[in-house]
Parts: C-alpha cells; structure tokens; sequence
C-alpha cells in the first residue's frame, strides 16, 4: 500500500502508544492487532503517551544471532532465547513494531554485531512481508552476513480456525530453533 504506514504492536503498551501515534499522524497508519497478544498482561499507563512509528526495540541483547520479531511473534522469539543458548548460541531479540516504515538501521546495527539473521512473522513465509524485508537487509547488510537471512513463516495454505490446526499452522519458538539450526548446518 503505497504511502501508507504499517504497524504492528506485540503487547498493550505498545498497542496504545502505537494507536495514538497513528492518531497523531499526517498519513495513513494501518494498525495491526493480534488478540492473542493483547491479551497478555502488561503495564499500561493511564496518561497519553506514543511509541514512534518506524522505531523497533531491541527486546533482549545478544551477541550471536538477530531475530527480527513481529506481532505476537515477539513472544515466541523470547521463548527460543532458552533453547537457542542450549545450542551456543546468544539471540539478540528486536520487536520490528513497524513494518512500513522498517527501522533498518536498528536492524543492520544489531547484523553488524551478530552477523547472523532470522525474521519471523505470522504472513506466509512465500509472498510475506519478511521477504521484502529480508531482501532490503541483504542489500544493505551483505558485508557484515556470515549466512544468509533465514525466514520464519506460516505455510502457503488457508489459515486454520481450529486451535490444534493453529498449533502446527502458526509459527512458534521451535520453528525458530529448527530454522537456526538448518541455516548453521546443525
């Protein structure tokens, strides 16, 4: 959707502050929720405040590997965090937040460190939305990859409304750690 923004929240803090930034803003913000993440616990003030569109947050540090996290995917990242460092391997955890527009340069400082990426989102893993973002990182973080950029993804098939379908169709924390183990050869 040309000039329109895309956003994201993984949790209510978030949420609220990513709805009266759209609120405030000159251009079109789409607003994307998930229930399930919402639904989780969280902290969130009374007063008005907002989270910057186009900003991502870095969830948790790491030295080894960058996932990029959207939505409810943010959670099922932290849960690889334990699995992953059983393997060796220390995740750093960004909450990409915005899709459009992407905060490259959180994401290419955190390659640069890591060199080594992963992105996970609910979109089909074909024709989703991490693809384009994976080819923009290629572009610019070529030189600091040690590995191509993985990609996490539900399957190219209708999305189930039954909770046992849900469980295999949704990415979750092992595609994550079976993906990482693929791309490094494990």
């Amino acid at each position: 959707l040309p000039g329109v923004k895309v956003v994201m929240p993984s949790n209510a803090y978030d949420a609220k502050g990513l709805i009266i930034a759209a609120a405030r803003d000159d251009n079109p913000v789409f607003v994307v929720l998930n229930k399930m993440s919402l639904a989780l616990q969280a902290e969130v003030p009374e007063e008005m405040y907002e989270v910057p569109i186009g900003k991502a947050h870095i969830v948790r540090e790491g030295k080894d590997l960058t996932i990029l996290a959207i939505g409810r995917m943010v959670h099922e990242a932290v849960a690889a965090v334990a699995p992953l460092k059983e393997l060796g391997i220390d995740a750093e955890v960004i909450d990409v937040r915005s899709i459009q527009p992407f905060d490259s340069d959180t994401a290419i400082a955190s390659l640069r460190k890591t060199h080594r990426g992963l992105i996970i989102h609910e979109a089909v893993r074909f024709g989703g939305f991490g693809g384009e973002i994976v080819a923009q990182l290629q572009e610019q973080a070529f030189d600091y990859l040690d590995s191509p950029i993985a990609r996490v993804g539900a399957p190219f098939s209708p999305v189930p409304f039954s909770p046992a379908l849900e469980k295999v169709y949704i990415p979750n924390a092992d595609s994550i750690v079976a993906e990482v183990r693929k791309t490094l050869g494990m």
